[in-house]
């Protein structure tokens, strides 16, 4: 742009990216003197924001702006912010004496106005997604950038061939958010029979920062280890089937189903457990369906088992388009339930207060005391009947030195023995003592 003799070369509009430089230019051509040089922004009033007399000032009003290191009138702000936005004007002051050395210099004021863009990248990207099967709803979300983010899905086959996904049924919101703006799209896709996909890729492109992000979603299909192919009749064609005891978890590869059991996989007799699966990194999410022998299917991440009476193994399938596993489930039962005996009596009736879990450490005690006790009064009482009867089990009465008189021995098996006995020894011994004196 010329203006008057001194050609002031400037942009209508410039572009910067936020927090990064913005560059103003206002330069001359020719170059001549600068008597003054003012920057301003233009809003509901001109804000001043630089000024230059090389006389004696160079001020910055805004302290992220300078002159230019390319020439002495341009401007410079680092970093830019979103506030920066607006029109700016350029005013140069310059000494013209029109080429006459003779006679006094003029200043000439001269003026350019010029309007800064500010550019936001995208701050957050965040793709979602619901399955069904082989169908899929992709939904991409791209947030705070200025202007809007354009985006565009590829998909990657296993030998890394990246490939657009046709526009042919994908949805697309603009949605501002202040002076940014949120792009959303979504794409339903469905997965061909034996279509192998590494990732699918949302691509987020910005071209006014010259920013790319790519969001991806790695399709993962469930995994076990010690793997062996076998056929189960539940099943048409071959599947991939182990033990949970066969399963260390030591490996990291993505997508190893897990079985774990609440309150675990040996229990009590008569103990209610519940089977969870989970298969973290599997993409699209996998469907699961257990079994115990020949009964129907129940599908679902989890199994719950009631009052458990015995050993079982339980099985599950985790299954999505890229493949499909089973896995083994075995749960133990690590006690008896010796009560079980005592039922019969109750013709098959079970009450509430009824336990499972047999007799406990202090109800052994107790009975154990019990016993004791029962033996100690029915002993006691044996022998308080034995003494009261005369019959002794030990005979505590002194034997005397001298041999029992023949006599005595008729009457021990009289009812009462020991009194006739000394009757008969006292009246013997009476009629002994008075036969001298007849």
């Amino acid at each position: 742009t010329l203006i008057g003799t001194v050609d002031l070369k400037y942009d209508d509009v410039s572009y910067a990216t936020v927090h990064q430089s913005a560059f103003l230019r206002c330069g001359m051509m020719p170059v001549q003197p600068i008597k003054e040089l003012w920057w301003f922004k233009i809003g509901a009033s001109e804000e001043r924001v630089y000024y230059y007399d090389p006389t004696s000032v160079d001020a910055a009003l805004m302290k992220r702006a300078k002159r230019s290191s390319r020439d002495n009138t341009s401007l410079e702000i680092h970093p830019t912010h979103l506030s920066d936005e607006g029109e700016y004007k350029c005013r140069i002051v310059v000494w013209d004496n029109t080429g006459n050395s003779t006679e006094p210099s003029v200043p000439i004021s001269k003026e350019a106005r010029m309007m800064l863009k500010v550019n936001v990248p995208p701050e957050k990207v965040e793709i979602t997604h619901l399955t069904s099967g082989r169908n899929l709803s992709l939904r991409c979300k791209s947030e705070g950038a200025k202007p809007p983010a354009d985006i565009l899905w590829t998909k990657t086959s296993p030998d890394g061939v990246e490939t657009e996904i046709p526009d042919l049924s994908k949805t697309r919101e603009i949605e501002p958010a202040g002076e940014l703006y949120d792009t959303a799209e979504q794409i339903f896709y469905q997965l061909e029979e034996n279509e192998m996909i590494a990732k699918i890729s949302c691509v987020v492109r910005h071209h006014n920062t010259n920013t790319t992000i790519y969001k991806n979603i790695t399709f993962v299909s469930p995994a076990i280890q010690n793997a062996l192919k076998v056929t189960i009749q539940r099943f048409a064609e071959p599947v991939l089937y182990s033990s949970i005891e066969n399963q260390d978890g030591q490996d990291n590869k993505a997508g190893l189903v897990k079985i774990s059991a609440d309150p675990g996989f040996k229990v009590p007799y008569n103990t209610s457990v519940t089977l969870k699966a989970a298969a973290p990194g599997v993409f699209p999410e996998p469907r699961y369906l257990w079994w115990v022998g020949d009964q129907t299917g129940i599908a679902g991440r989890e199994l719950r088992i009631d009052n458990l009476e015995e050993d079982k193994s339980y099985y599950v399938l985790a299954e999505n388009p890229l493949g499909r596993v089973v896995l083994e489930v075995p749960v133990h039962i690590t006690t008896s339930d010796y009560s079980q005996w005592n039922d019969s009596s109750r013709d098959g009736d079970v009450n509430e207060g009824d336990t499972t879990e047999g007799l406990d450490t202090g109800a052994i005690i107790g009975i154990v005391i019990g016993a004791l006790i029962a033996v100690f009064f029915i002993g006691f009482a044996v022998w308080y009947w034995t003494i009261r009867d005369g019959t002794q089990v030990f005979s505590p009465k002194k034997e005397k030195p001298h041999t029992i008189d023949e006599e005595t021995v008729p009457f021990r098996s009289t009812e009462k023995p020991l009194l006739r006995t000394i009757s008969t020894q006292t009246l013997e011994g009476r009629r002994s003592r008075r036969e001298p004196s007849i």
